[in-house]
């Protein structure tokens, strides 16, 4: 985080926190818990000491938000995996397990020396996992509350500022003219404030957007404010009062909007979003939100255009909702935004598939095109995927089954671009769930395969995979859906084959192979280059390397003699990633010149389309063949490119881009 330009007072506090960097025991590794109610600066003052320290940690600094106020606090696991891969761990080489990633931690942080921030810590238990146990290393720990279970911690408890430091930070904020010009009004207002620093600065935010306003004029209505210096589950008015005097200066339309900010889904939210709760168009909505942080009511992101909540301005935020807002004013916000959000999440995903019409028909009164290309619906659907996935499940609660169905259908072609995202898993759960109450066989049956994709690809559940390929190939059975039953086989296979029960997989790819031979449709020719692709590649696993490269070429054939309808462009798609597998092939007979153009082809295809989860794999392959055609140089940049990107995608087949690194310096010498 940035520093504080304005940082006020807490000398002691300050100093102690630095000394903490000086002669440290490296069999104790400092830490310093920095306590005390809301409001206080203790973000602030932690976040001033870390840039004063910053050049004496050379292995990094790194601050986490561990979000203790939120209804979901962050979770040691998904912390502990940021922090360990912003620390340079592959991700592939991170585990799976909270105490076995803390542990990995105490490894990496032990002869580095690295200061580390966590913030708003809910207790002592989602601490304890990031603590260092031996080494050099510095950690800073904010909390409202003492966190009296950590041992053997240098502890600052923080108290409310004198008022000469209250004024200071008034006049740090306004300027010293304003204060200077009306010094007892400056000394009443601070007063007034509690002497809190966050109250403090807020009406002073409150002044800076009013430069003609006098200091007496807001003491005066500060005078009527109730003020407590409790903590605020114990009736903090302090900070409330401060707030309710700022959210009683904003235009009714404005208040509306950052209460109805309070029920936005994820920890941001765009303008959008929050127009949609509120009821307002695009413009106002825009500009509501920039006079809420003018006023210092909302965060901005420092690149993109999203917005989020300090966490006592989020409780607030509620607690005015609560007051003023209806359960169906609330309700009716809700469901108006979840229905926005799911038919653009829709349209957006659909961007991706070819056979489908780009837009669903609109008949909500906001409307919900689709972004306008691919580029933009997939960064869309990245930033909100929190908002679209709380309307997935808000549609699934109230029975809103068909929408659910639509738009997982529509995610499906999308997912491919996103494999490491495990929230696919839910997605098509519900579709299933949602298809169910339909009585949709063929559309159970298909989010049962597309689940069992999920678990496959996503989540590397391979046995719930493969119970749901079986239970997929049951129901389409049943509904004598042949496309379906066929796909069931194939990711039936997928998971066999990942459990190492290759025979049974590759029995299973043939049946399915035949069955989506026997049929005419654009997707059952999808399919059959599908299960071709899977067959060759195992067969070629297996050692059966020239039976995998007659395979690979039957698809490939395929590609170039469409069925009536198909699509050009999957087309495309499909004789890239058969032209990657002729590569592998080709490669794994020791034909390595016949490899590389192959390999190109379907990596330059791969890389037009945005798709890392296949670019990055083709390139690893051709850094292999370039590296045994004695092409040193140009081995070694696809093969670091391809391993850090392999990294990020956390891609089981990042040990094997180590290896190709490793083989590679051997062979350079």
């Amino acid at each position: 985080p940035r520093d504080i330009r304005d940082f006020t007072a807490r000398g002691p506090a300050l100093d102690g926190l630095l000394a903490l960097a000086d002669g440290a025991d490296p069999a104790y590794p400092p830490v310093a818990v920095i306590s005390g109610q809301p409001g206080l600066g203790k973000t602030s003052l932690a976040v001033h000491a870390a840039h004063l320290l910053a050049s004496r940690f050379p292995d990094g600094q790194f601050a986490l938000d561990l979000h203790g106020m939120s209804p979901e606090p962050a979770r040691p696991r998904d912390a502990l995996a940021r922090l360990l891969a912003a620390l340079g761990t592959a991700q592939g080489a991170i585990p799976t397990g909270t105490d076995d990633r803390a542990g990995l931690l105490r490894s990496v942080l032990g002869d580095r020396r690295v200061l580390l921030l966590l913030d708003n810590a809910k207790d002592e238990s989602q601490v304890r996992p990031f603590l260092p146990g031996t080494g050099t290393s510095l950690t800073l720990v904010t909390s409202r509350h003492a966190l009296a279970g950590l041992e053997a911690v240098h502890r600052t408890d923080l108290a409310v500022f004198r008022r000469e430091e209250s004024v200071e930070l008034l006049s740090r904020v306004i300027g010293p003219e304003r204060v200077g010009a009306e010094s007892q009004a400056a000394r009443d207002l601070t007063d007034l404030c509690g002497q809190l620093p966050l109250a403090v600065r807020i009406a002073g935010q409150r002044l800076l957007g009013r430069p003609r306003e006098r200091l007496a004029k807001l003491v005066g209505q500060l005078a009527a404010e109730e003020r407590r210096l409790d903590t605020l589950q114990a009736g903090d008015l302090g900070v409330r009062a401060a707030f309710a005097l700022s959210y009683r200066q904003l235009a009714p339309a404005t208040r509306t909007l950052l209460r109805r900010a309070a029920l936005a889904a994820g920890p941001d939210f765009s303008p959008r979003t929050a127009g949609l709760l509120a009821g307002l168009p695009c413009g106002r909505a825009a500009d509501g939100v920039e006079e809420l942080v003018e006023a210092g009511l909302l965060q901005p992101d420092p690149v993109a255009d999203r917005y989020r909540f300090h966490d006592l301005l989020a409780l607030f935020a509620g607690e005015q909702l609560a007051a003023e807002d209806g359960p169906e004013e609330c309700a009716a916000a809700e469901d108006r935004t979840a229905r926005w959000m799911l038919r653009r999440a829709t349209a957006a995903a659909r961007r991706f598939d070819a056979d489908r019409h780009l837009d669903a028909p609109d008949d909500d009164p906001e409307p919900a095109s689709a972004p306008a290309g691919q580029d933009e619906a997939a960064a869309w659907l990245e930033a909100e995927r929190n908002e679209w996935l709380a309307a997935l499940h808000r549609a699934a609660r109230t029975g809103d089954h068909q929408r659910v169905v639509d738009a997982a259908e529509a995610m499906h072609w999308f997912s491919d671009r996103k494999q490491h995202w495990e929230l696919w898993v839910e997605v098509f759960r519900l579709a299933v769930d949602a298809a169910r109450a339909l009585g949709d066989r063929s559309a159970e049956a298909a989010h049962l395969n597309h689940l069992a994709w999920a678990c496959n690809v996503c989540v590397y559940d391979h046995h719930a995979a493969l119970d749901a390929a079986d239970t997929a190939f049951e129901v389409a059975g049943a509904a004598g859906d042949e496309l379906q039953t066929a796909w069931a086989l194939g990711h039936g296979a997928g998971a066999l084959h990942r459990m190492g029960r290759i025979a049974e997989s590759q029995e299973r790819l043939r049946d399915a192979a035949d069955r989506f031979g026997a049929q005419t449709s654009p997707q059952a020719r999808l399919g059959e280059l599908t299960i071709l692709n899977s067959l060759g590649n195992q067969l070629r696993q297996s050692g059966r390397a020239d039976e995998a490269l007659e395979i690979h070429r039957r698809g490939e054939s395929l590609c170039a003699t469409p069925v009536p309808g198909e699509s050009a462009e999957l087309m495309g798609l499909y004789r890239a990633v058969a032209r990657h597998q002729i590569g592998s092939d080709l490669a794994e007979l020791g034909r390595w010149g016949e490899a590389e153009t192959p390999l190109r082809q379907a990596l330059g295809h791969f890389e037009a389309a945005g798709m890392p989860a296949w670019s990055e794999p083709a390139r690893l392959d051709l850094g292999r063949v370039l590296s045994r055609l004695a092409r040193y140089e140009e081995a070694g940049q696809a093969l670091r490119t391809a391993h850090g990107a392999l990294g990020e995608l956390n891609s089981p087949r990042l040990a094997e881009a180590e290896a190709e690194l490793h083989t590679l310096a051997e062979l350079v010498g």
